[in-house]
């Protein structure tokens, strides 16, 4: 009797039968009365003991599996599925690996930073903060003022290059620092609050070279500000003096906006508090237009409202000439009643009252297409066809077992089965078929039996052309007559083979 081998939860792992050995894991298991089991089960008790020590991974692992990796001194766990993860530390890889769980961490060998796996899937930064080619992280350090005082403040570094400084208290910088502080050679007077790269006490708080040649600025809002550049405030725009000829700064306006035109033809304003709008006051037409000729611009659009009679919607500027997206930038989707024109693509087709989609299988309530084969699928065709691709017209019956194609069958009298192979004595019903061109009772078991048409049948023996076959034994035909109750057919080819081989042939059955 087998050993039968289970694991701790109960489930079967294995069979071993008597005077075997099985090889199925990385241990051998040995069945009754095997001669020299010694060898083994003391190898077994060695691979147990070094954890199968090695610099490549067992090949036969089993999920709890312990494996001392001796490459890089590590001892690992398999948790199914080729994953081997560590008993402790964290998991040295240069990708992101696959397979952790919530808690487990992992080591970027590329940028040397420890990650954790959190419960969303996602891995957090454990530190060293890190980005671009130098030291990019936000740190605390005490920088010494000329009287030699710490001062506490927060250090915004980018690539080891500090963009600014954070302190609660004013004080100027001593020219050495500790030898761990990054440069501060861009800074000497250090302001309560935020103090940017360049902007010293001799540029009266102007940072040097501001936004035009790369150097830092604060990019927002300011509720309030001590200065604009140093300009007058006689030179900004006012509610009371309208003449205005601005070089880059937009012109604001309120809700009521502004009007072109020596009528007032075109309104910009705003309505609702929140709604934009272009509109004519004068005529019925708004053209958009562009150019890559400055001056001469090409009307691309019109919005046009002409009334009943004309034209009301966004037309054209010109006929067959502008296009309404483009590859690779297109809308989203269009919404319309009524589409005219060309589509080159559609994703459904209305039949009747619904719209179907297109399918090369035989799916419900969907449009027929062909395969990359050029063939249709379909359950039922409904309509008359002028040719067939096969030649034989057959019909299922029971049998014992599968025959193969071209076997002779009679009416068998057994109560299990209908069909059976047909010898001598035997009244022929037809032919086993390979592709019938016509299948009746396609639905029930059985095999499909030709019973008109020309197919291969087995024939034993020299076949002449033109001559008749007949059932000889278990299926088998011959050109020997053995009476007009086992004609089978007419051959249509001939052959010297004396053996059994399939000859084409016209059914007579």
């Amino acid at each position: 009797m087998p050993y039968i081998i289970n694991r701790f939860s109960g489930t079967q792992l294995l069979s071993v039968e008597d005077g075997t050995v099985d090889n199925t894991t990385d241990l051998k298991f040995v069945g009754k009365n095997y001669s020299g089991y010694g060898e083994i089960q003391n190898e077994n008790m060695l691979f147990l003991l070094e954890n199968f020590a090695s610099t490549t991974q067992p090949t036969k692992a089993i999920t709890g599996q312990l494996w001392f990796d001796s490459a890089n001194n590590k001892l690992k766990f398999y948790t199914g599925g080729s994953l081997w993860k560590n008993t402790g530390g964290a998991e040295v890889s240069a990708t992101q690996p696959s397979g952790l769980a919530e808690g487990d961490f992992w080591f970027n060998s590329t940028t040397n930073q420890l990650y954790s796996k959190t419960s969303t899937d996602s891995f957090v930064l454990i530190g060293p903060q890190a980005a671009g080619t130098g030291d990019t992280q936000m740190r605390s350090v005490n920088v010494f003022d000329t009287t030699d005082v710490a001062r506490p403040v927060i250090l915004g570094i980018i690539d080891s290059g500090v963009q600014y400084i954070v302190s609660a208290t004013e004080f100027t910088i001593r020219t050495t620092q500790d030898a761990t502080t990054p440069s501060l050679a861009d800074f000497d007077v250090v302001k309560r609050g935020i103090t940017l790269a360049k902007t010293k006490s001799s540029t009266n708080g102007v940072t040097t070279g501001a936004g035009s040649a790369g150097e830092p600025i604060i990019w927002g809002s300011a509720s309030n500000a001590l200065k604009l550049g140093g300009t007058d405030a006689s030179n900004f725009l006012t509610s009371n003096n309208t003449s205005f000829n601005p070089a880059s700064t937009p012109v604001s306006f309120n809700d009521v906006g502004y009007t072109v035109g020596a009528g007032n033809d075109l309104l910009v304003n705003i309505t609702n508090s929140n709604e934009g709008n272009i509109s004519n006051q004068v005529g019925s037409k708004i053209n958009f237009g562009a150019s890559d000729t400055p001056g001469s611009p090409d009307v691309i659009a019109i919005l046009e409202n002409a009334g009943v009679g004309g034209t009301r919607g966004i037309v054209p500027g010109a006929n067959n000439l502008y296009t309404l997206g483009v590859s690779g930038n297109v809308w989203a989707n269009v919404h319309a009643t009524t589409f005219t024109g060309t589509a080159t693509q559609s994703d459904s087709l209305k039949v009747g009252s619904s719209y179907l989609t297109a399918t090369t299988a035989n799916t419900a309530n969907t449009v027929a297409a062909r395969d990359s084969s050029g063939n249709m699928a379909a359950n039922v065709f409904t309509g008359t066809a002028t040719q067939a691709r096969y030649a034989d017209l057959a019909e299922k019956y029971t049998v014992e077992k599968d025959h193969p194609v071209g076997t002779a069958m009679f009416i068998s009298d057994s109560a299990d089965y209908e069909a059976a192979p047909a010898s001598s004595n035997h009244v022929c019903i037809g032919v086993i078929s390979e592709n019938p061109a016509y299948l009746m009772n396609k639905d029930i078991d059985g095999q499909a039996i030709a019973l008109k048409g020309r197919v291969p049948v087995r024939v034993k023996g020299r076949v002449a052309k033109g001559q008749a076959v007949y059932a000889w034994k278990d299926g088998v035909c011959s050109q020997e007559e053995a009476g007009i109750v086992a004609l089978v057919g007419m051959a249509l080819e001939a052959s010297e083979d004396d053996g059994e081989k399939l000859i084409e042939c016209v059914l007579k059955v």
